[in-house]
């Protein structure tokens, strides 16, 4: 495509702030919440990352697309961001293993990305000002009808998107004969999560978002799993209860980013929406136990109160974020049950924090 024949696109902040730039070639207007990652890789599997459902994607890498997609590298069936805002979009790509570009990927999906924005500049105003519902459109004449289209978004902050994204039945992952076997509550789960586990010689069911500690129960796992996924935990009360039960009953428990969040709200701490949230492949984090630094995979726009964490007579911050202190992992003092805000399966170069899934499965051998 030649850059000539481009349409001039637009994103329009809820603010009013406006920033332009050209449509890629698929037209059309949506709406979502708008955050940055800036992972210099993984562009596929952050556009199929669940966690990303209702979000408008800026990516802060000025390329996107030159490496093209690979039908294996994906975290779910199909797209789940909202749009895509990028600097330099690769309409040619450059990979062996490629299983096509980018812009044909899109247009399977029916995605709505744009290009040429300073993307520099944006994620500065988003730093600055927070994150906030935006809208990107190539119908770029009438500015008063996008910006009462966006005064419809529903604020991220009380918004359950879990429902969105969940499978809507129990499926199963791994070999049936495993040594283990672990009920996963999909709140808008991984596929490399499964993959973990189901390879740490684990048999998963996987549950909808809204199943009963009855049901999974009945499966007689020997282990329990909430995972990741999208908007404000507090709406997700079944999954609260569900932990409530599990930690009731002492049973083995892991929990990874909202299920992180759905853990400490189980035990009555409570979570607040953060100004622009972790999104990017290098947050260090310090595992206060060992004393050791990770480099993590991160994708959250919550996080835990670190007052309410300190003060409970029955939790532990075990894990920090090193930015800006918040609290990236903890476990309970007299109960099975441990959980992170980041992601250890994501391996963004280093494998830093895979032994987090180790440390479940011996948590699951102490009991068995």
């Amino acid at each position: 495509m030649k850059y000539t024949t481009r349409k001039k696109a637009l994103v329009l902040l809820a603010d009013g702030t406006i920033f332009y730039g050209k449509s890629i070639g698929i037209e059309g207007t949506v709406t979502g919440e708008i955050c940055f990652n800036t992972g210099m890789t993984g562009y596929q599997e952050i556009f199929t990352d669940p966690s990303y459902f209702g979000q408008l994607m800026v990516a802060t890498n000025a390329h996107i697309g030159n490496y093209g997609v690979n039908d294996e590298e994906v975290e779910s069936e199909g797209i789940k961001i909202s749009g895509l805002i990028c600097r330099n979009f690769s309409f040619e790509h450059s990979r062996v293993d490629s299983d096509g570009n980018l812009k044909d990927w899109f247009e399977k999906h029916n995605l709505v990305a744009i290009s040429d924005v300073d993307t520099r500049a944006l994620v500065s105003y988003i730093r600055e000002n927070g994150a906030m519902n935006a809208i990107i459109s190539t119908e770029v004449e009438d500015i008063d009808k996008l910006k009462a289209e966006l005064a419809k978004v529903p604020n991220m902050e009380g918004l359950e998107l879990a429902s969105k994204v969940s499978t809507t039945k129990p499926y199963f992952v791994g070999e049936e004969n495993a040594t283990y076997k672990i009920a996963a509550v999909d709140i808008g789960i991984k596929k490399n999560i499964l993959r973990n586990l189901a390879k740490r010689d684990a048999y998963i069911k996987v549950y909808p978002y809204n199943a009963k500690f009855e049901e999974l129960e009945s499966w007689n796992p020997d282990g329990y799993f909430i995972s990741n996924g999208p908007g404000d935990p507090e709406p997700l009360i079944d999954a609260q209860n569900l932990a409530k039960e599990v930690i009731e009953k002492n049973l083995p428990l892991f929990g990874i980013c909202l299920g992180h969040q759905v853990i400490a709200l189980a035990n009555g701490i409570s979570t607040y929406k953060m100004h622009n949230g972790h999104r990017g492949i290098n947050h260090p984090v310090k595992n206060l136990l060992t004393s050791k630094g990770e480099i993590t995979s991160q994708n959250h726009g919550f996080a835990i109160n670190r007052e309410e964490t300190e003060a409970h007579p029955d939790v532990e911050i075990t894990h920090v974020h090193l930015n800006d202190n918040t609290v990236a992992g903890i476990k309970m003092k007299s109960k099975n049950v441990f959980s992170v805000q980041y992601h250890p399966e994501a391996s963004p170069g280093p494998h830093d924090s895979e032994y987090l899934f180790d440390q479940f499965i011996e948590n699951i051998k102490m009991t068995k």
